[in-house]
């Protein structure tokens, strides 16, 4: 059971959640937040405590960071931007 409150800032709009917090201090969440902010069953999370707030923001895994370093190109593509670079060096043909 999970309660959504918008609260309008300056900047955005951000959403508040009630949450249920189980005997040992889990907090659980809902598919929507996790979809919102990346948070992925057994990933991690870093908490942050800011004063009397708990921040929790998804750490990345390799996977996702590696997912963002790499395009696919066709081998003609490729062969187009090795000639490219070859003749701004001078060393094509």
């Amino acid at each position: 059971m999970s309660e959504i409150y918008t609260i309008p800032t300056m900047l955005h709009v951000a959403e508040t959640y009630l949450l249920r917090v189980g005997k040992k201090g889990e907090v659980y969440t809902n598919k929507r937040i996790r979809d919102k902010t990346g948070i992925k069953p057994g990933g991690l999370v870093k908490a942050t405590i800011k004063g009397r707030a708990l921040i929790l923001e998804p750490v990345p895994t390799v996977e996702d960071l590696l997912d963002d370093a790499f395009i696919e190109l066709t081998p003609r593509e490729l062969e187009r931007i090795s000639e490219e670079i070859q003749k701004e060096k001078g060393i094509y043909g």
